[in-house]
């Protein structure tokens, strides 16, 4: 026994742990799964029985509640059109008595096509307008029906203690219109009072339709329940069976306990009870349906998933179990290829070749046997040049960023002992080299530029005895701009050195944007160049502007070495959209104007800045 216990606990193959794993995998959470839905499916059939219910409730409700606004808008309609109203009341106090016959009898026609056109959408309906001087007005026949039995109606006695809008809905009553009799043995009417601007009752507004309307709306319904609508006392206003109207729901009590489980038995069968309120008529609408009849179909797609599942199931675990056996069946393979390796033998192979990643790792396995055989032979070698190569990053530390750390540790160590003007100085001297072996800065933005150009002339004012100025007016869209590094420095040192002779002046940096050319100029109060001078540098820039020089006298302007290399640069960069100009005169300084053509145009861009 406990030999067979420890067998069972040692060590198994890849093979049966991915087998066993797997269909642990499938079997934990399916019977899980399966427990837990046969243990909810009984609460799960009753929610969804009910929203079912509820919900075929709610679409007849829509329905009814339709109907029954389209009676509510034809009294309004009646009550508040001011036409109308106008000639209602003059038939009411009898003031139509000085028109003409064609007028009395146009008025009258205006009422009746109103009447008609009102009802002509919707279900069809019987409108009745009765004065109280007893002229009435209809869109039916007095052989169907004469308005003036109103009169001796119950409910007709309760209009008059109607206030302003309100109505008086009329429950079901046997059918008073004669042609309605046979088919409709019942009718459903709102009434509504007519006033003056004194508040008075002059007339009242009967609108009518048929209780088989309703039952309409009911029999469209694809369930199987009993739908109904009873009143504030329960009692049956409209059924699908005709007899039981009037009658007192039997189940009343049900509807009042508001904390059951909406699931009562009649007759030893359980029903399923559902109301719904009808807001403006104090009635409410009640399904009943069998709770076996409400839960079938559910129970019987239930019951089918729940199978299908289970078939699902036991067909995918033997398939998986096959198929995870033919997949492992390589890697048993390389595990004993692998454990004679480990014995010492290398000259065994795998063999195996397939283009799945089993069949790469057998081929890189045994390519991986005779490389091993090979590095073997090389070790020796492969340990001397690791040393030379350890030897060699030891001297290599010494690289850029040690001397920038080293410039910072000696710009520290100024700045403690209050030296603040030559730590500013290896501060801008440690950026401007840091930039210039940076190999991944090539192209940086226009405000980096500017910040180069500070650090550049922070160090040539340390130099020299005379301080040179720079102002800077840089416009915010050119502070984005994408450029070569060092575009501005050499245009900047040729101002220091040639331009101001390296002594005290102001260089102004500035951009200006127009239309779509942006403008970056550069210009000094320095002693500026003649106009041979200024032919000559052109010409080397290769910008002649068509002046014929034979004048071979030395530049004592600007460096064209340095702005030859930015304008290269740059229409490298920008291509034709790209320009650059040098205006001088003697005594008054140099001007440098780069000018971008934000379009791309490759045409000529003509500088016109100041």
């Amino acid at each position: 026994m406990r030999e067979g216990k420890k067998r069972m606990f040692e060590p198994r193959s890849f093979r049966f742990k991915v087998i066993f794993i797997s269909i642990i995998c499938l079997i934990i959470p399916a019977v899980i799964s399966l427990s837990i839905y046969n243990y909810l499916t009984k609460d799960t059939l009753k929610d969804q029985a009910l929203t079912n219910a509820n919900r075929e409730l709610t679409i007849a409700n829509e329905y009814v509640e339709k109907l029954l606004e389209d009676m509510l808008y034809i009294t309004n309609f009646v009550q508040l059109d001011a036409e109308m109203n106008t000639i209602l009341k003059e038939k009411a106090q009898d003031k139509a008595g000085t028109n003409t016959d064609y007028e009395k009898y146009m008025d009258d026609s205006k009422i009746n096509k109103t009447i008609e056109n009102i009802t002509l959408v919707g279900e069809k309906s019987y409108v009745t307008i009765l004065l109280k001087n007893g002229k009435s007005y209809k869109n039916y026949s007095t052989y169907d029906f004469n308005p003036s039995q109103l009169v001796s109606e119950d409910w007709f006695k309760k209009l008059n203690t109607l206030q302003g809008y309100e109505s008086i809905w009329i429950e079901s009553k046997p059918t008073m219109f004669t042609s309605e009799k046979r088919d409709n043995p019942y009718q459903i009417s709102v009434a509504r009072t007519l006033r003056d601007q004194n508040q008075g009752i002059y007339g009242y507004v009967i609108v009518t339709i048929m209780e088989n309307k309703i039952n309409q709306i009911f029999e469209n319904m694809k369930g199987h329940e009993e739908m109904m609508i009873l009143n504030s006392s329960n009692k049956i206003l409209s059924h699908r069976d005709h007899v039981k109207i009037g009658e007192q729901f039997k189940y009343s009590e049900q509807l009042r306990e508001k904390n059951s489980s909406n699931i009562f038995e009649i007759s030893n069968k359980d029903y399923l009870i559902a109301e719904h309120d009808i807001s403006f008529t104090g009635w409410k609408l009640v399904s009943l349906v069998p709770y076996k009849q409400a839960v079938n179909q559910i129970n019987s797609i239930f019951s089918k998933v729940f199978t299908v599942q289970i078939v699902s199931f036991t067909i995918f675990l033997i398939l998986m179990a096959s198929l995870l056996r033919t997949i492992t069946k390589p890697l048993v393979h390389l595990g004993k290829i692998a454990e004679a390796v480990k014995r010492g033998n290398l000259a065994i192979r795998s063999r195996l070749r397939s283009r799945d990643e089993v069949g790469r790792l057998s081929e890189s396995f045994d390519l991986m046997l005779d490389r091993v055989n090979e590095m073997i032979k090389e070790i020796t070698q492969t340990q001397e040049r690791k040393r030379k190569a350890e030897l060699d990053m030891l001297q290599a530390q010494i690289n850029p960023h040690f001397l920038f750390n080293v410039l910072n540790s000696i710009r520290m160590k100024v700045l403690v002992k209050g030296d603040q003007e030559s730590a500013n100085m290896i501060s801008s001297l440690s950026k401007l080299l840091r930039m210039t072996i940076d190999k991944n800065k090539e192209i940086i933005s226009f405000r980096e530029e500017v910040q180069i150009v500070l650090d550049y002339i922070n160090i040539m004012n340390m130099r020299q005895k005379e301080q040179v100025k720079v102002e800077i007016s840089v416009h915010e869209e050119a502070d984005s701009l994408k450029i070569p590094r060092f575009i501005l420095q050499p245009i900047i040192e040729n101002s220091i050195i040639h331009g101001l002779n390296q002594s005290a002046g102001t260089i102004i940096l500035r951009s200006e944007l127009r239309d779509d050319q942006l403008f970056i100029i550069i210009e000094d109060n320095g002693q500026g160049m003649d106009e041979a001078a200024l032919r000559q540098l052109n010409r080397k820039l290769g910008q002649s502007i068509g002046m014929e020089d034979n004048d071979n006298r030395n530049t004592k302007g600007f460096s064209s070495l340095g702005l030859s290399n930015v304008y290269e640069r740059m229409f490298i960069t920008f291509g034709g959209a790209f320009r650059m100009d040098i205006k001088s005169l003697p005594g008054e300084g140099t001007k440098v104007i780069l000018t971008i053509h934000k379009g791309g145009n490759n045409s000529d861009v003509q500088s016109n800045a100041s």
